[in-house]
């Protein structure tokens, strides 16, 4: 298993970025510039990752493809699929987005992301970026969430099946699917259930945790590596078990010394899983 984390910390440079990453015990990164940046920087970039021994894990685009105005629906497909060509060009494990919002919030909870409309809508966007972009190197990915398809693994695996292209695959979120008592109080078994699904299609990995507070109704909160209940040992485990190589990535912190911290409580919790470089 690979750590990594979703900031390019504090740096100066394409090597500095690379340095500082392996000094934090990282082997697998995401990728910290954008299709739309010069083509020299993205290969200073990409040549550092490589020198180092890095693995460039996933490839952001964190844009909703299904917005309702049309001119920003379409800019934003366009972009999902430079994206998609850029992950191509790096061989990245995956590029990662979200699957995009019936409403004003990019990533929003609402009625309409249930829809029969949203489920076609969904397949189609898929299937359109996918073919647009032609990649033979890489995948693309949703990530899973507690609003938005897919919001389990047995939706994601229908997904899959209805989308019937081999460039789309899986990115592992797992605390983003606990949106459910049943699911917080039986993580493990949760846990075996999207990796029996799923398994080989996982590309990547977030890591991050989720605390339940005792104030009614159910409110389930995202949180550092810790400092919730989830069990992360287990679930890494059973993706190291799909793939060794799989990139597990700290996300959603805000300062570098934050990822300092719980990248270090990882690498005690995860001691003699992860690679070391």
């Amino acid at each position: 298993m690979r750590l990594g984390t979703s900031s390019a910390l504090t740096h100066g440079s394409p090597e500095e970025w690379a340095e500082k990453q392996r000094s934090l015990g990282c082997a697998a990164v995401v990728f910290p510039v954008q299709s739309d940046e010069p083509e020299k920087k993205i290969i200073a970039y990409k040549e550092a990752a490589e020198k180092a021994g890095l693995m460039i894990a996933e490839v952001g685009i964190w844009r909703n493809a299904m917005a309702a105005d049309s001119e920003k629906r379409r800019e934003n497909r366009d972009y999902c699929v430079e994206q998609l060509r850029l992950a191509d060009f790096l061989h990245a494990r995956c590029a990662v987005n979200v699957a995009g919002a019936f409403g004003e919030i990019w990533d929003g909870g609402y009625r309409e992301n249930y829809s029969e409309e949203a489920w076609k809508e969904t397949i189609a966007m898929v299937r359109e970026i996918i073919d647009r972009a032609e990649v033979k190197n890489t995948y693309f990915t949703l990530e899973p969430m507690p609003w938005m398809i897919p919001t389990g693994p047995e939706e994601y695996l229908k997904l899959i099946d209805a989308v019937e292209r081999d460039r789309f695959a899986v990115h592992m979120d797992i605390i983003n699917m606990i949106s459910s008592a049943e699911r917080y109080f039986h993580p493990e078994e949760f846990v075996d259930e999207c990796a029996e699904l799923l398994g080989k299609r996982i590309r990547s990995c977030h890591i991050k945790d989720v605390h339940l507070d005792r104030r009614y109704t159910l409110r389930l909160e995202e949180c550092g590596p810790g400092d919730g209940e989830f069990p992360l040992r287990y679930y890494a485990e059973r993706m190291h078990g799909i793939d060794p190589e799989m990139p597990l990535i700290l996300e959603h912190l805000s300062t570098d010394e934050e990822y300092l911290k719980y990248t270090a409580y990882l690498k005690e919790v995860l001691n003699g899983l992860y690679k070391m470089l």
